[in-house]
């Protein structure tokens, strides 16, 4: 890390006010911003260790609570229905207490939840545990990347945000490795040390400033200078500070004149693209059934996959520095989609690898652009609400795409149907896209 003196500001004049964004067009990248970015990024591993664990151990479930593979499928799905209100919560309640508390607070009632889940004498309780789960977990997985944004300088912005999404492969790692280790002891062991994962809350009030961003728009000026400080800038007098004022966790404002359309865009972009995605994960096994191959659905498959995503975020982390946020999105689009053809065209084990393998890289690659891009289309005063609308736009759509997906694949037309579809919902992304601003090494509002 770099030992150079911290990044002055020029002193404001009396009178004179100065946006906070070009404090971080001067900020340098600091040992502060690496720890921070560190305890997020193991945050976020968990959280993907969190919503994935419970799928692989599955049929354990089913023999110890006496329920079908449906029932569990119910069970598997509740995590995630908790999450389609949590994320419009999260928002508006992060914008209004702030980014730190909203994680630590997210993270650690989802180990209370998911302790009390392993105890569950039968379904219903199970059930509840889980849809529970998913309501508090949504506020870190809402504002962990516009969190860490707000931290960042301006020029690393989107590389940095980038890494972090790469967290998701290593969540996947993580969630097989311990499926395999401690799988065997039964279904109650995995969650209770899932439920541990809790206690990582206690590194994010410790080791995670509060947003800056945040700060000033709730008037705290002389907090925000003490994390710039220790950040490693030199802040203006705090009375100087400003940002762009709007109402906190204002839904309103975010569909009001000034943003409306560019929200729009983001929803129905951030709907397209999960569709997209879990269509290419839900919709082609069956495709593939009906030609008569099967799924290597097996737990090496599955990280063979894992570890292909890995170099899919760091190029695009990469390649969104030097090419910006659209250009490199729409690319690794279009590439999983031709991804998604060579996996549902495939004719042996060795094409569906490679179609397997291509959709890992790219389609990962492009949500890692994503996640940085959906936060810097916001002001401050929205970024919160705004990003947990474009999350609760992904939920909806992971829970409309199984059963329209397997609708699609009975049909007579089935594999064309799907892939067409498929197809043409990250079509619609891409066009979407393009009427987004470029973010890339530009301050935030």
């Amino acid at each position: 890390m770099s030992s150079t003196p911290a990044t002055p500001t020029p002193p404001a004049q009396h009178g004179d006010e100065i946006a906070l964004s070009e404090v971080y067009e001067r900020m340098r990248l600091r040992p502060a911003h690496v720890r921070a970015g560190a305890v997020l990024f193991v945050a976020f591993v968990l959280e993907a260790w969190e919503m994935l664990a419970l799928v692989y151990i599955g049929p354990d479930v089913e023999q110890s609570l006496h329920i079908d593979s449906t029932r569990m499928g119910v069970v598997v799905s509740a995590l995630f229905f908790g999450m389609i209100p949590g994320t419009l919560l999260a928002g508006s309640i992060a914008d209004r207490i702030g980014r730190r508390q909203t994680c630590a607070w997210s993270l650690g009632l989802y180990g209370v939840c998911t302790a009390l889940g392993a105890l569950a004498p039968g379904f219903g309780w199970l059930l509840v545990a889980r849809f529970a789960a998913g309501l508090v977990l949504s506020g870190l997985h809402a504002m962990a990347f516009p969190y860490f944004e707000e931290l960042l300088p301006a020029r690393v912005r989107g590389k940095a945000t980038v890494y972090l999404s790469s967290g998701w492969a290593l969540g996947i790692l993580l969630a097989v490795g311990t499926t395999a280790l401690v799988g065997s002891h039964g279904w109650r062991l995995l969650v209770l040390v899932n439920a541990l994962a809790g206690f990582w809350a206690l590194a994010i009030w410790k080791l995670v400033p509060e947003s800056p961003y945040w700060l000033v728009a709730r008037g705290r000026t002389e907090q925000a200078c003490r994390v710039l400080r220790a950040l490693g800038t030199t802040p203006p007098p705090a009375a100087a500070l400003r940002v762009p004022h709007t109402r906190p966790g204002s839904v309103r404002a975010l569909f009001g004149p000034a943003i409306r359309r560019r929200t729009i865009v983001l929803l129905v972009a951030n709907f397209t693209l999960a569709w997209g995605y879990w269509g290419l994960q839900t919709g082609l096994p069956a495709v593939l059934a009906g030609q008569g191959l099967s799924l290597p659905n097996t737990l090496t498959f599955l990280a063979l996959g894992a570890v292909v995503m890995i170099p899919g975020y760091l190029s695009a982390s990469v390649l969104t520095h030097r090419f910006g946020r659209k250009i490199v999105f729409i690319g690794y689009l279009a590439a999983a989609c031709a991804g998604g053809l060579v996996f549902a065209t495939a004719a042996n084990t060795a094409m569906l690898y490679l179609g397997n393998f291509t959709i890992s890289f790219f389609s990962l690659g492009a949500f890692g652009v994503w996640n940085t891009w959906l936060g810097e289309c916001y002001p401050t005063s929205v970024r919160g609400v705004g990003y947990s609308w474009g999350i609760f736009a992904q939920r909806v759509a992971n829970a409309a795409v199984p059963s329209a997906m397997g609708a699609m694949a009975a049909t007579a037309a089935g594999s064309s149907l799907v892939v067409g579809t498929i197809d043409v919902f990250l079509l619609l992304t891409a066009l979407l896209a393009s009427r987004l601003p470029e973010t890339e090494g530009r301050a935030l509002e």
